[in-house]
């Protein structure tokens, strides 16, 4: 909106005898607000639908009989307001003594927003009565509800049910007896809150608090950070006293506008968890590595020893470059972290090429996204998401296909929500019924392994009847004929029984998306992880280039990033074939550029993934390892296979924080930094490149990860002078320019700049491929997609399908989240979930030791009844080490992404055998 388009649209009138403006759409409490002008309220909270019940936000509006609730009143021109008047003022003190009346004798929240107007308005003793106070609810593990407290806002109610959309608060009963409820009256700990948290940060007096009285715990310090779970990115703030965090809660940042998950909120406190690895620490002569062990992270001196820094440093580094040069470079490898920061990825990759000397370097967005990003950088030329994921709110269709936000992605799930809620129509596709079926216009539950199928179908629907986006296509695309030709044996009536979805239900969601003003395509690793992953997401590509919904806000392509900074540890060239901003290794320019600024011979072959790595050291040509933050000894397929490798190896050399299943394997483990004890840049899913700040020392001896990366390079022969992050990040600026134009200084004073950001004072692009693709000719290039079908299919012997993934609570091997006491109390043990009719026939009862073997391995958990779960599969999440899902799954890669196959392979399902209630890290579970 242009100046002259604005002045006709601000509203004049008078506040507190002031001639004052009032912003388009302002409310009165809103204008007065941004004036500096305050006006007491409770049940109104910015950001939130104003309900204007508490009343304490009353007005005197001159010439109208009563006062006006201030949050619920929007300024007409000419109108006259007081704030202050003696009318006002008496109205707004009786209802907060009323208010106050009702309070609890101790509180749970000190400054509460109550007791701030309380103090501010001078109100003394309340003259009033006082209820019978309700009994504390502390039956849930993270939040404790304090019901004596309570004013009976709403905030909560509204938070829970238009801000996620969880619909599980209530407002229940009559008169006095009216109360905040969960579900049916049930105790907060029976009932289903997720345990989001957004309640506790709405409640203004702390009738919904953290547990153990965390609100009362002393605070040093306040941190601005961000979230170190998956890849949404939340901002955050971490509440510090005496070098332990008390407590979170969420900032409002680009990603998440002040909500958090469960992981986000109360999974903090693996940090100060009793394993945290604070010596260095040197295997013991005689204590043999091997693929079959039990470990007990708690005692890691009955395999190690404890070392100096310096003779571990020595150790590590002496080996790898020994390794190194009697064997060659390519005798060594390294494993980065997404969960590590853009500098330390940056780094570490750059110490592998020029102080290994080969490409040999990866980390696990092989195990997620490789196919996507395969397929994105041959269709459009670039890897990254078209369109934040907040992006929803403009869309009139999304198509989320392969993902189950509301577990792995839950703040982006809100925004889904409430874009349904807003008149958005949401397509869900996946074999496995997710919560957001209940918001979906049409829920398409396929066969597993059957993506093309359906994709390819709509395809056909869109070519028959005539709904491609022709001046699209031959404007900005290429291979549309090709994609013609293949997708005309596609019909839906003849992929109907391939993929289980009736052939009119596919032409009516390919009519929905084609025909929308705008459609976005929202996917997870249902689509990436197969060994035809890469072709699903080709489908993808070009089904929204079909369509032109590509360019425009409300459209676009966004595969979910899973963890915190898998996005930016690939754009800092953390992977085998590509130099930071995504230059192939083997393009003599880009080598010859990074030459260049490295000072150093490059590699000009691309290094081996992950799961090639690992054949390659049992082939007896990589003998050396350098991990960082990584557990492919509990990530990888066939982890015994894995594990086997590893346990071969002369020299593992990893940098963690716990003893993990992978550090259990090595022979020199050097303590690290957690997330809240670092500094530096992580890029979210949305691309955007996020400030995480230091808020903990750490503990003992741990080292944080920038500084051991430094001190590792130097003694592996390279020149690095770096001092702290800010001088990597300044090199990293030289070396991507999709970077170069965010200085430092800017994520200091604004946490966020999205990229491309070429040039400094860019205001960033949220939205990409707006005009052209970043290719070499600027046009999409469309790929044909056929059937191939998983390597493994079920038979006989092993009838049932296995499908892994993430859990709500827990997030990729477990290492941080089972160490969290919240998260951990919620999720104690090992589940697979089944559907209750394939549990009544194979005489399980819910609750019961279960055992799942695949042609690899076996596991045995415990059983859950899922009716989202198809006939015929099981679902196991991979962060149980006492029943490690990825024994089971097939090691198999994509020929293009090499991701390996950990959405399908072929399982049989017993009865019985021993579930293990341990921890599986040496403690009882809670």
């Amino acid at each position: 909106m242009n100046d002259s388009a604005l002045a006709q649209e601000v509203i004049a009138f008078r506040l507190n005898g002031k001639d004052v403006e009032a912003l388009p759409g302002e409310t009165l409490i809103e204008a007065a607000d941004r004036l500096g002008v305050a006006i007491p309220r409770l049940c109104y909270k910015p950001g939130m639908r104003p309900d204007g019940n508490c009343r304490s936000c009353m007005v005197e509006i001159k010439g109208e009989r009563v006062l006006a609730p201030s949050c619920c009143r929007t300024p007409a021109a000419g109108m006259e307001v007081t704030t202050d008047s003696p009318r006002a003022l008496h109205a707004q003190k009786m209802i907060v003594e009323l208010l106050a009346s009702d309070m609890a004798d101790r509180v749970y929240k000190p400054g509460d927003e109550l007791a701030f107007w309380k103090d501010k308005l001078g109100v003394g003793k309340p003259r009033f009565a006082r209820r019978d106070q309700p009994v504390a609810d502390v039956s849930h593990p993270a939040m404790a509800v304090n019901l004596d407290a309570c004013i009976q806002c709403t905030r909560c109610v509204r938070a829970c049910r238009e801000v996620q959309v969880n619909d599980v608060i209530g407002y229940a009963h009559r008169g006095a007896h009216s109360s905040i409820v969960f579900d049916l009256d049930d105790p907060m700990g029976d009932s289903t809150c997720v345990a989001c948290g957004e309640c506790v940060q709405a409640c203004p007096t702390g009738a919904l608090a953290p547990a153990n009285d965390a609100y009362l715990a002393p605070v040093d310090k306040k941190v601005p950070s961000l979230c170190p779970y998956c890849g949404v990115g939340c901002q955050i703030t971490y509440h510090v006293g005496d070098n332990r965090i008390v407590r979170v809660e969420g900032r409002d940042g680009p990603a998440n506008r002040e909500r958090l998950c469960v992981k986000g909120r109360f999974g903090f406190d693996y940090v100060s968890h009793p394993h945290r690895l604070t010596t260095p620490l040197i295997r013991r002569e005689g204590v043999p590595k091997t693929a079959d062990f039990t470990m007990d992270p708690a005692d890691p001196l009955s395999v190690f020893r404890e070392a100096t820094w310096e003779e571990a440093m020595s150790l590590a580094a002496g080996t790898l470059a020994r390794i190194r040069d009697t064997h060659g470079p390519k005798a060594l490898a390294g494993f980065g972290s997404a969960k590590g920061s853009n500098e330390e990825a940056y780094l570490f990759q750059k110490l592998v090429r020029t102080g290994f000397g080969s490409n040999n370097v990866d980390h696990c967005t092989r195990l997620c996204h490789a196919s996507s990003v395969a397929a994105l950088l041959e269709g459009i030329g670039s890897g990254a998401v078209s369109n934040p994921v907040m992006d929803v709110l403009k869309a009139d269709v999304v198509l989320l296909i392969g993902a189950n936000p509301v577990v792995n992605h839950p703040v982006a799930a809100t925004w889904m929500k409430n874009a349904v809620k807003n008149g958005t129509k949401l397509i869900l596709a996946d074999p496995r019924r997710s919560e957001l079926a209940r918001h979906a216009t049409h829920y398409l539950q396929f066969k597993p392994d059957t993506d093309v199928a359906l994709l390819n179908a709509m395809m056909h629907t869109i070519v028959e009847e005539g709904l491609v986006a022709e001046s699209f296509v031959q404007g900005r695309t290429k291979g549309f004929e090709e994609i013609k030709r293949n997708v005309a044996a596609f019909s839906p009536e003849a992929m109907a029984p391939v993929c289980g979805v009736p052939a009119e239900t596919i032409r009516a969601v390919a009519r929905l998306f084609a025909t929308a003003k705008g459609a976005m395509i929202l996917w997870g690793m249902g689509i990436s992880q197969h060994v035809h992953g890469t072709d699903n997401a080709r489908c993808l590509i070009a089904l929204t280039m079909l369509t032109g919904q590509v360019g425009r806000p409300g459209t676009g392509l966004h595969p979910l990033r899973g963890q915190n900074n898998v996005q930016g540890a690939s754009d800092a060239g953390l992977i085998p074939m590509m130099y930071p901003d995504y230059r192939r290794v083997d393009d003599a320019s880009a080598h010859d550029s990074f030459e260049a600024l490295w000072k150093a011979p490059l590699d000009t072959k691309p290094g081996l993934t992950v799961v090639e790595i690992m054949h390659a050291v049992h082939a007896g040509e990589i003998r050396g390892m350098y991990i960082m933050g990584e557990n492919p000894a509990m990530s990888d397929p066939d982890v015994q296979h894995a594990r086997q490798a590893l346990s071969e190896l002369t020299m593992l050399v990893v940098q963690d924080i716990f003893l993990t299943e992978t550090a259990y394997l090595a022979d020199v483990i050097l303590p690290a930094s957690a997330f809240p004890e670092k500094t530096g840049t992580f890029t979210n899913t949305d691309r955007t490149v996020q400030l995480g700040r230091e808020a903990l020392a750490p503990p003992g001896q741990a080292r944080k990860d920038f500084e051991i990366l430094v001190d590792m390079g130097k003694r592996l022969g390279l020149p690095w002078t770096y001092s702290h992050p800010r001088d990597v990040f300044a090199e990293m600026r030289l070396a991507m320019p999709s970077i170069a134009g965010i200085t430092w200084e800017r994520l200091e004073a604004e946490s966020a700049v999205t990229y491309p950001c070429e040039h400094e004072g860019d205001p960033g692009e949220p939205v990409v491929f707006t005009e052209h693709f970043p290719t070499a000719d600027g046009r999409a290039k469309l790929v044909p997609a056929s059937l191939i079908p998983a390597a493994e299919q079920p038979d006989g012997e092993y009838p049932f399908v296995l499908i892994t993934g993430r859990q709500l609570e827990h997030w990729h091997t477990g290492s941080m989240t089972r160490r969290t006491e919240v998260l951990d109390a919620i999720e104690p043990g090992p589940v697979g979930s089944f559907n209750p009719r394939d549990l009544e026939d194979l005489g399980v009862a819910p609750g019961a030791p279960t055992t799942v073997a695949s042609r690899r391995g076996s596991v045995t958990l415990f059983a859950r009844a899922d009716g989202g779960t198809p006939r015929g599969t099981v679902f196991i999440p991979f962060c149980y080490y006492e029943a490690a899902a990825n024994v089971l799954t097939n090691p198999v890669l994509d020929p293009f992404g090499k991701i390996p196959e950990f959405k399908f392979c072929a399982v049989k399902v017993t009865a019985g055998g021993h579930a293990s209630t341990e921890f599986g890290y040496g403690e009882t579970a809670a």
